[in-house]
């Protein structure tokens, strides 16, 4: 086994989760098996108890993992499927340590940082490395780890010492550290400065790790002379110092890392040079290409808890990036504060009221994410009222699923407390209600989560056609609360049709208005499952609705193959330049064009 340490230094937010997943596609181009790991320092456990404000998304596996966001950007680059082993927190590796100690594993032995949790980090990479992803048997040929945080933090330093070691006893030959580093344009002086990369270098060495390769952020390629400089002070080759710089998208990285022959450093230190053959990366290339020169705009209001910060939604971004490509248009999202479009806003901030409906109203269509608590949920169900008597094309997800339930009970069945008890326990018509194995007194990792099983009810629906006529399909889930069963007849009766169940029939997994152009309502979360290549269907379908190509894309049956597959690109928006949410409320990162759209 051969293994890549992706490390970052000078300030957080680089992309070292970007440059892993990047590494990690090229060396596949080039006949390569390939993992990854990601490891958080944090002492959570996982990510699931974390606010996506704290930490962006959380992303879902098929295994039911709550993860750190980067592995769905490892498994979109990739196409592959990881497990909750292959996100290492500090909580796991200290956890496991005291659960020996607890069981006499140590035999009586004073339980310490070095060597029991140096051991235990070192032990949990090399098994989880040989876990294969991609659906072949036997181990992958290279494991790419990315290390979080930035060189020097505390609470990364018994993980550089694990590699520290970890580098010695593999050997030099079957390890290659890539360190991401920041070398700012100062505006004053308009000049590259090195400084700040020779000292994280500098930091990194002392802590007993010696890169081979400089992956160097910068908003422009690093002049020549530049090069030279941090060789010389950091003791790396020239040719082996690479300019991660401002591009138009994402899908770019990997391209730019073939062009600086970055694959051939690092199969030459990990000794395949022999092996692997030259990167093919003419699909990838092709896409990069397209994304950049589409024109046609097609405009998406995300309805949502939180939009302040766009890596709350990384997964169903990329999802609508997808299907935009596919469908050739060029994607603008609006975000729409959920809160901004109810009633008490409006006596507030007339004026965010107002901006906000405007949003909502210019939209080709609209979509409502998955959440949790109470704000914001009647500026969810409006929205949803909107789209619906509208006939605007919407797609609601986990909890915007059941906010459509919610509001059709309101408006359909005349039922004006109806609700969920998430949000009102005592409500006597609960459409939504807490599952029966769900835990009340614990958080973590108690929800429905993973790759569950969904039946189609109904041939003749479009989410049938859309999953390509399949009979039933495994989707990711993560959510407490559910349909309730005992309303479902009375819902169905008013023109409710609930076209997916899972295998008992009780619970609810798809809703669709049939007489709507296109109203979808799902439990699970297909943008988990949203790959380049592979669009998700239902997103496919909700683009394809709100550009006019759904009868096409319905009759060409082109997501027939993405039931069971569907993952790409993962950025943090904050990452790669100026993919910031602009004054109007469009996102202008990646799914813009030329002004906005940087690595």
């Amino acid at each position: 086994m051969k293994y890549v340490l992706v490390t970052g230094g000078v300030v957080s937010g680089l992309g070292k989760g970007v440059t892993a997943s990047s590494i990690g596609l090229i060396l596949k181009s080039c006949g390569l098996r390939v993992t990854s790991i990601k490891i958080d320092p944090y002492l959570n456990t996982d990510a699931g108890t974390m606010s996506p404000f704290e930490h962006g998304e959380v992303f879902v596996l098929d295994d039911g993992g709550e993860v750190d966001l980067d592995l769905g950007n490892y498994e979109r680059f990739l196409d592959i499927k990881l497990t909750h082993d292959n996100n290492i927190t500090t909580g796991k590796i200290y956890q496991s340590v005291i659960d020996k100690e607890r069981r006499g594993d140590y035999l009586g032995k004073t339980v310490q940082v070095v060597p029991h949790i140096t051991d235990a980090i070192q032990e949990w990479i090399e098994r989880v490395a040989m876990i294969p992803v991609d659906g072949k048997e036997g181990p992958a040929d290279v494991c790419v780890i990315e290390l979080g945080g930035t060189i020097g933090d505390i609470e990364s330093m018994p993980f550089i010492e694990a590699f520290g070691q970890f580098s010695y006893r593999v050997g030099s030959g079957n390890f290659c550290l890539i360190h991401v580093s920041l070398v700012p344009v100062l505006n004053v002086v308009g000049e590259q400065k090195t400084k700040p990369t020779q000292h994280s270098v500098r930091g990194l060495r002392s802590l007993g790790l010696i890169p081979n390769i400089l992956a160097c952020r910068s908003t422009t390629e690093l002049d020549e002379n530049v090069k030279g400089k941090l060789s010389q002070f950091c003791h790396v080759p020239v040719e082996n110092i690479i300019t991660l710089y401002d591009v138009s998208n994402i899908w770019h990285v990997p391209l730019l890392l073939k062009d600086q022959k970055a694959h051939e450093a690092i199969l030459k230190v990990l000794n395949l040079s022999g092996v692997a053959r030259e990167p093919a990366l003419g699909v990838w290339t092709s896409r990069a290409k397209l994304c950049d020169m589409l024109h046609e705009p097609v405009r998406i209001a995300m309805v949502g808890k939180y939009t302040g910060l766009s890596d709350s939604y990384l997964s169903v971004l990329k999802a609508l990036l997808h299907a935009s490509v596919a469908c050739r248009r060029k994607l603008f999202v609006d975000w729409v504060a959920a809160s901004d479009l109810e009633d008490a806003t409006a006596k507030e901030n007339p004026d965010v009221y107002n901006t906000a409906w405007n949003m909502l109203k210019g939209a080709d269509a609209v979509l409502v994410p998955g959440g949790f608590g109470d704000r914001g949920v009647q500026g969810k169900i409006v929205a949803a009222k909107y789209a619906r008597e509208n006939r605007i094309p919407f797609l609601g997800i986990c909890l915007g699923m059941q906010i459509a339930v919610i509001e059709f009970a309101r408006s359909v069945l005349g039922l004006q407390d109806a609700n969920s008890t998430e949000f009102d326990p005592n409500t006597e018509n609960p459409c939504v209600v807490f599952m029966p194995e769900g835990s009340k007194t614990h958080m973590g990792g108690t929800m429905r989560l993973g790759s569950r099983r969904t039946y189609f009810q109904v041939t003749d629906c479009k989410s049938a056609k859309l999953y390509g006529n399949r009979s039933f399909i495994d989707e990711r889930h993560r959510h407490r609360y559910e349909v309730n069963p005992d309303m479902v007849a009375q819902l169905e009766k008013a023109g409710l049709s609930f076209t997916g169940k899972d295998e008992s029939g009780q619970r609810m997994e798809i809703i669709e208005l049939l007489n709507h152009p296109y109203f979808i309502g799902v439990q699970f979360h297909p943008e988990f499952k949203s790959r380049p290549g592979k669009p998700s269907a239902l997103f496919l379908g909700l683009i394809a609705a709100a550009t006019g190509q759904l009868d096409a894309v319905l009759k060409k049956g082109m997501t027939k193959t993405n039931a069971t597959s569907n993952g790409t690109s993962v950025v943090k928006s904050h990452q790669y330049g100026n993919a910031n949410k602009a004054a109007n409320g469009s996102f202008n990162a990646i799914y813009s064009n030329g002004n906005g759209v940087h690595f």
